[in-house]
C-alpha cells in the first residue's frame, strides 16, 4: 500500500517543471519486458553511475560519469546465467562492476565481474545454503554486496559480505540472549523472528509507513547491523552488530507507560536516536531517546482530548490508494490508530527531519456477491453468495521538525519519492522503474514502450 499525500494535486501543476530528462538510451525490448530486469547502481568511490539491462538472453552496462554522461558501454551475452534473477551488484578496487545471478532451484549464486576496458568478464560460483538457511535480504553498501540469512534451527544469522569476488562469511549467534513475546512468555530467536519477520529499512530513504510498521527493523549502517525487536509494549529490545568483530551488543529502551495499557507499540531508529510511540484509544505516547545515554530527549503525550502540537497535517485515512481524507478530531485518530498495527518513519534531507507517525492495517468485510453476473467475465464463476473482501487502510499524521529537534510549522512539500509516484502514475508507458539515491536528487531509470529508450530522470525534493 502507497501513501498518496494531500499535495498530490499541487504536483501535477509543478511535475514537469521539478524533474529532468539526464538521458535516453534506445534499447529495443520487443516481447521481451516482462521477462527483463533493470538495476541502476552508483560507484560510491569515483560515483560513476551504472544502469544494467538484463533481458533473457542479452546484458546491456551502461556506465555514466558523476554528471550523467554516458562515457561507456558494454553489450554482452546472458552466458552462465540464463534463467537466473539478477540480485544486486557490487564494485572492486579497480572501478568493475560484478553482478550476482541467483538460483533458487540450483541454490546457489553466479557472481560475474565484468572488465569494462576489455569488454571480457570473469564468473563465479557460489552456494548458498537454502537447505539449513533462508534469505532475509540483500543491500549494497560502500561497494560491497551482502546477503542476510537466517538459520531454521539455529538461533543466528548469517551475513555473507562480498568483496572483490570474495564471500566472507559472518556468523551472528543469539543464542546466549534472553527473548519474551507480547505476552512476556520465553521464546527463542527464532519463534520471535517467525512471528515477526525481519523487515530492512533504507538508509537515507523515506521508508514508507507499510513497511516501518513492522515489529521487527534492520537498519544497515557502514560495517554494522541494528536490529530491533518491538513485538513488547513495554520495551525496544536493541541489538548492535559489528559485522568486523562479530561482537553483538544488546541494548535496551523502556518504552513510555500511561494510565491504561497499551495496545499497539513501535519504534524508529536514525542517527543515534530511538524514537518511540505506545499507543491505546485514549493516549498517544511519543518519546525520543538518546541513543548512546538511553536518556530521553523529547517527551510528548497526547490525550483524546488534545490537539497534537507536533503534527504539522491533518489528521489523515486512507484506504487503499484513494486520496486521504481526515478524521475530525485527536479522539477519532486515537481510537482508528488503536486498532492497527503502529509505526513510525524518520527522514532527513537537506533541510529538515520529516516524522510520519500512524499505523496500517486491514479490514476483512463479507459481502454478497448475488445479482451481479461473474459469468460474463470469468466464465463458470459462483457468482450467488457471500465473499470475504480485505481493504488495506492507514491512519497518520506528519510532523516536520528542525535538525536540532525543533518543532516547526511548516507545511509539507513533496519528496522526490512522491513525484516519482505521481509521474509513474501519469505515464503508463514508462516500464521496469528503478530508483537510485544519489547525494543531491533520485535517479528515475524506466523503459519507455512508445520510443523504445531507457530514460533516466532527476527528481528532486521539494516544489522547484
Amino acid at each position: 500500500m502507497k501513501q498518496i499525500f494531500l499535495f498530490l494535486s499541487l504536483i501535477s501543476s509543478t511535475v514537469l517543471l521539478s524533474q529532468t530528462v539526464l538521458h535516453s538510451y534506445p534499447i529495443d525490448l520487443k516481447n521481451k519486458i516482462g521477462q527483463t530486469q533493470v538495476l541502476n547502481a552508483e560507484n560510491t568511490t569515483t560515483h560513476d553511475v551504472f544502469a544494467f539491462v538484463a533481458t533473457p538472453d542479452s546484458l546491456s552496462i551502461l556506465k555514466y560519469n558523476n554528471a550523467l554522461f554516458l562515457n561507456d558501454k558494454f553489450i554482452t551475452s546472458r552466458k552462465y546465467v540464463e534463467n537466473r534473477s539478477l540480485m544486486g551488484c557490487s564494485f572492486s578496487e579497480d572501478g568493475n562492476p560484478t553482478l550476482y545471478w541467483f538460483s533458487g532451484e540450483e541454490k546457489n549464486i553466479i557472481l560475474v565481474k565484468y572488465f569494462m576496458e576489455t569488454k571480457t568478464f570473469r564468473a563465479l560460483k557460489f552456494p548458498v545454503p537454502l537447505d539449513e538457511q533462508f534469505i532475509v535480504t540483500q543491500y549494497q553498501r560502500d561497494n560491497h554486496f551482502y546477503l542476510l540469512m537466517q538459520s531454521k534451527t539455529k538461533q543466528s544469522l548469517t551475513a555473507f559480505v562480498f568483496k572483490n569476488g570474495i564471500a566472507e562469511e559472518r556468523l551472528l549467534d543469539f543464542s546466549s540472549f534472553v527473548f519474551r513475546d507480547r505476552k512476556t512468555q520465553q521464546r527463542t530467536f527464532n519463534q520471535i523472528l517467525n512471528e515477526n519477520p525481519i523487515e530492512k529499512m533504507d538508509s537515507g530513504e523515506n521508508n514508507p509507513l507499510y513497511k516501518a510498521t513492522s515489529k521487527t527493523k534492520i537498519y544497515t549502517l557502514p560495517n554494522r547491523l541494528i536490529l530491533t525487536l518491538d513485538q513488547s509494549f513495554r520495551k525496544t529490545q536493541l541489538f548492535e552488530i559489528n559485522l568486523d568483530s562479530l561482537e553483538i551488543t544488546e541494548k535496551t529502551f523502556m518504552k513510555p507507560i500511561g494510565e491504561k495499557n497499551p495496545k499497539t507499540s513501535n519504534s524508529f531508529y536514525h542517527e543515534n536516536k530511538l524514537y518511540q510511540i505506545n499507543v491505546n484509544a485514549d493516549e498517544l505516547l511519543f518519546d525520543i531517546k538518546d541513543y548512546t545515554t538511553g536518556e530521553s530527549i523529547k517527551t510528548f503525550a497526547v490525550s483524546k482530548k488534545d490537539t497534537i502540537r507536533f503534527s504539522n497535517s491533518p489528521l489523515l485515512m486512507q484506504i487503499e490508494d484513494r486520496a486521504p481524507r481526515q478524521l475530525k478530531n485527536t479522539a477519532k485518530f486515537l481510537k482508528e490508530l488503536s486498532n492497527l498495527d503502529a509505526g513510525l518513519s524518520v527522514f532527513k534531507n537537506k533541510k529538515n527531519l520529516f516524522i510520519t507517525l500512524g499505523g496500517t492495517g486491514s479490514d476483512l468485510k463479507t459481502v454478497s456477491m448475488s445479482g451481479f453476473n461473474f459469468d460474463d467475465f470469468f466464465g463458470d464463476f459462483p457468482s450467488r453468495g457471500y465473499y470475504n473482501l480485505e481493504t488495506n487502510y492507514s491512519v497518520f499524521i506528519e510532523s516536520i521538525w528542525t535538525k536540532k529537534l525543533e518543532l516547526t510549522q511548516e507545511t509539507h512539500e513533496p519528496f522526490a519519492s512522491d513525484k516519482i509516484y505521481y509521474f509513474l502514475d501519469s505515464h503508463k508507458e514508462a516500464l521496469l522503474s528503478n530508483t537510485l539515491k544519489l547525494s543531491n536528487y533520485t535517479l528515475l531509470s524506466y523503459y519507455d514502450l512508445v520510443t523504445k529508450q531507457l530514460v533516466l530522470r532527476k527528481f528532486t525534493d521539494e516544489f522547484n
